[in-house]
């Protein structure tokens, strides 16, 4: 029992001592790689939060920071509790901006929105109260309430936020209170929005409520056209809206002829002749229904009989005629730029097609040929990205990149402790290229002259003796061949051959592009060569017949002794001599017995 004890006491010390000694062994390396590269970080090194005081909490109660994150959003009421949100507390502590962006704050988009609504209040019920009986002495206060109501958005509009606008003056953005309100007062904007709000209403007194006199309101059209750009910049298919946009411009070009048509109507007669409404039915349906046949020209109409309906109808079809050209044209506009991206899509595939039937390439290729342009436009929304982004300026292009791939790249360990604007320099020549399924990236032996990151996808590490078992599979984020950058001396070559599993989305760097780049920084190319080499030497260690890595013996094994010699040594033995050949055979003995 004693002896069992001590055994296990001795494993448990060895153990220990060999965990500390592998301990030691791991802090010297980092001392080591800390010394040849002062750039590594070390994790002792890493800052650490400073100590924040715990609020006390009251008396009798829950601590302070609880009740802010919890009971602050929560208001009881009887049986239950309703949560009334974090907003109403931030909608109180708000304060009104001094000065407004124009093109980036949204808070002045949906001012616009409703400024914009305003406007279309009176575009469209101005001509509809003028023309038809719509407004009467019982709901005439109903129709003012909102008229005042617009004209408050108006003057806000006036005081508020258009005062507060920046604006760009010798290149600098001026946002100092007086230059921005000087700047508005000095600009056409401010002269039509004076118009807009002209008094006419006190002419009510005089000759009725006159929809009419509300006519200078539909001027304010500058804030719709600045609405409209505002909305296409911030929307993701602005196309869609355009489309509307213009779907409504017919719509309100039909809705001003109805009304027009029932003014003629009423100032010939309801009913007096065939060609003018004769009031049954709901009038405006009517009259609208009249409009569009009208302005199509489909055609069907009464003839009209005076000159004061004719004189009206040939107007009506000469001004139909060019709306409804325009309305087309602009609608061809937008649907076709709209589908600008596709249409070059198919122009691509279409000559690609053409090409590989005019040169008899097999079936099998053009199939994966047309599955490359399917997949490349459905995931990316183009076929080539340089396209887009070689139109941007060079500070834009940087910081793109930088959102899309720097968290990938500085998680590759040959980069560490580069020069960061080596890497945004670097970033700025990567190339995305799609792999379909089972294409080989690189296979084993040929020349390595790009790093591949993984953006998208999986890819497999092929080896074994059949070149054709999975060693790895490796995902999106994983970088490999990035030793083949800076390695020389037949270190370059691919050890393994890597294929796509499935589609892959990958990022190239070639060598070419990073050479250079190091010129500029010689510090990181220093560093990355060192780097690259121990990468290399690691990768290059011998293993013994256990797959453990080769270690140096400490007693290297004795060499034989030399046949003349061991003869010489055994005639002294024969003769018993005492000689020096003597001695020395006697101390080779002593070492055989050493030894075992």
């Amino acid at each position: 029992r004693i002896g069992s004890a001590t055994s296990l006491s001795s494993a448990i010390i060895n153990n220990r001592l060999q965990e500390l000694v592998k301990l030691f062994k791991e802090r010297t390396e980092k001392v080591k790689e800390k010394l040849t590269d002062p750039d590594v970080t070390s994790d002792d090194e890493s800052p650490t939060a400073s100590p924040i005081a715990a609020p006390v909490p009251p008396p009798g109660g829950k601590p302070e920071g609880d009740k802010l994150v919890g009971d602050e959003h929560y208001c009881e009421m009887l049986c239950c509790t309703l949560n009334y949100g974090p907003w109403l507390g931030r909608l109180k502590n708000y304060q009104f901006p001094s000065s407004i962006d124009p093109l980036t704050n949204l808070m002045y988009v949906l001012w616009l929105f409703f400024v914009v609504m305003a406007w279309n209040w009176n575009c469209w019920l101005i001509p509809v109260r003028w023309a038809f009986p719509y407004q009467t002495p019982s709901n005439i206060y109903c129709w003012l309430a909102v008229d005042y109501l617009c004209d408050l958005i108006y003057l806000l509009d006036i005081l508020v936020f258009q005062t507060r606008l920046q604006f760009v003056q010798g290149g600098d953005i001026i946002t100092d209170k007086k230059a921005m309100k000087e700047n508005y007062l000095r600009s056409q904007r401010f002269k039509m929005d004076v118009v807009c709000l002209l008094p006419l209403d006190f002419f009510y007194f005089k000759v009725g409520v006159n929809p009419l006199l509300r006519f200078p309101r539909c001027l304010k059209y500058m804030a719709f056209f600045e609405f409209n750009n505002r909305l296409e910049a911030i929307l993701s298919k602005a196309y869609i809206y355009r489309v509307i946009r213009t779907t409504a411009y017919l719509l309100y070009s039909l809705h001003v002829n109805s009304c027009l048509y029932y003014w003629a109507s009423a100032y010939e007669g309801l009913g007096s002749t065939t060609w003018v409404y004769d009031g049954e039915g709901n009038s405006y349906i009517r009259c609208y229904y009249w409009a569009v046949k009208t302005l199509i020209t489909i055609g069907g109409l009464p003839d009209p009989k005076t000159l004061f309906e004719i004189i009206f109808q040939l107007l009506n079809y000469f001004t139909g005629v060019f709306a409804f050209s325009v309305m087309i044209g602009q609608m061809r506009d937008v649907v076709g730029a709209a589908t600008a991206g596709q249409t070059y899509y198919r122009s691509c595939m279409d000559s690609t097609i053409k090409y590989m039937n005019f040169y008899k390439i097999p079936k099998p290729v053009q199939n994966r040929v047309k599955t490359w342009y399917e997949y490349t436009w459905h995931s990316q929304g183009m076929l080539d990205e340089s396209e887009l982004l070689v139109q941007l300026p060079d500070k834009m292009r940087l910081d793109i990149a930088i959102d899309v791939n720097y968290n990938i790249v500085s998680k590759v360990a040959l980069f560490q402790g580069c020069d960061r604007q080596m890497i945004f320099d670097m970033l700025k020549r990567l190339r995305s290229v799609v792999y379909l399924p089972n294409d080989y990236v690189c296979k084993k032996g040929e020349i390595g002259r790009e790093m591949y990151i993984i953006q998208a996808g999986q890819v497999q590490v092929l080896g074994g003796p059949d070149g054709k078992t999975v060693l790895v599979t490796l995902k999106a984020g994983s970088v490999f061949g990035e030793i083949s950058l800076l390695a020389a001396g037949g270190g370059n070559r691919r050890t393994a051959n890597v294929i796509a599993h499935g589609f892959a989305n990958l990022f190239i760097l070639d060598k070419k592009d990073l050479n250079e780049i190091l010129v500029h920084y010689p510090e990181s190319q220093k560093l990355l060569r060192k780097k690259a080499k121990k990468m290399l030497k690691n990768n290059n260690k011998p293993e013994d017949k256990k797959g453990a890595r080769g270690e140096s013996l400490i007693i290297p094994p004795k060499a034989d002794t030399p046949k003349l010699f061991q003869a010489a040594l055994a005639a002294t033995g024969r003769m018993g001599g005492k000689g020096p050949l003597a001695q020395l055979r006697w101390r080779l003995k002593e070492l055989k017995m050493m030894q075992v």
